[in-house]
């Protein structure tokens, strides 16, 4: 099939299509790596009257390490995080989750804020800066707004970004080398949605864990951190039995979603693994 007919606008700068999203907003889309919008449009199941291009707008395109953050710009390919592009522990860890990411066609043109923008749940990404608290940059001819993943997800495939609004960057904090990562992901084929997904990042000082961030993805509908699994997890030694507590306490925090690819009981047992397997991987040395 083939999309309804549409208005296409290419803006050269931010300023413009601010500009365009300020009148076109309401019924149009943004088009970055287009790779589930535009599959979406072919099948008809999106029908923006409007589609506004940014990938000529060259000062959207960056990957940089700045004030103890890593900034993402808003048409950074999800292929570029395959190779380092930081130091220390979180730059060990992009190119890990990268690989995970569809397939390479989709990694070379899809993008990261864009997978962010989008919200799947299943999205690798979207995981990443829910655990790690991100900052995200939204901007409009109104202003701009500084938002972190609590208030961004509002459910699957819906978040608080108003029709008139880009968002232009990602900041993740950069980790030190007292942080350790672990990242696990169940999905039926490589390149296919996650079923269940967890990142577990641990720091230690003298052999035990003083903070714990754990974050799951793909089984509900949003991106979450479990509380109460990072709560079991400080303090200790970090053991196989306290990491498999820590996946059955997340197995029964979650609501999972039940669907076609999987029942919510079999999601709950999926997170239970994925959570004790990626702190398996955190605690090697």
């Amino acid at each position: 099939m083939k999309p309804v007919s549409f208005r296409y606008f290419a803006p050269r700068t931010v300023d413009q299509a601010l500009e365009l999203l300020a009148t076109h907003g309401g019924e149009g889309k943004i088009l970055a790596g287009g790779q589930s919008l535009v599959p979406a449009m072919n099948f008809r199941l999106a029908r923006p009257a409007s589609l506004i291009d940014i990938n000529r707008i060259d000062s959207l395109d960056y990957v940089r390490e700045d004030g103890g953050e890593l900034r993402i710009g808003a048409l950074a390919r999800h292929a570029r995080f395959e190779g380092p592009v930081a130091g220390g522990a979180l730059g060990a860890f992009l190119p890990r989750v990268a690989r995970h990411i569809g397939h390479l066609p989709i990694r070379t043109r899809g993008t990261f804020c864009g997978s962010i923008a989008h919200a799947d749940p299943a999205s690798e990404w979207c995981l990443l800066a829910a655990t790690l608290d991100a900052g995200f940059l939204v901007v409009s001819r109104r202003g701009r707004r500084n938002v972190r993943p609590n208030e961004y997800f509002v459910g699957a495939l819906t978040t608080i970004l108003e029709p008139d609004e880009l968002l232009t960057e990602i900041r993740l904090p950069l980790l030190g080398e007292d942080w350790r990562t672990g990242f696990a992901e169940f999905s039926r084929r490589a390149g296919d949605f996650a079923l269940a997904m967890c990142a577990a990042f641990l720091r230690f000082e003298d052999d035990r864990i003083v903070e714990a961030r754990i974050g799951l993805g793909g089984a509900t509908d949003r991106p979450s951190r479990i509380a109460a699994a990072e709560a079991l997890l400080t303090g200790s030694e970090g053991a196989p039995d306290i990491f498999r507590e820590a996946g059955n306490i997340a197995a029964e925090t979650i609501d999972p979603l039940e669907d076609i690819h999987a029942s919510a009981e079999y999601r709950r047992d999926l997170v239970r693994a994925m959570v004790a397997r990626a702190l398996d991987q955190a605690s090697a040395r």
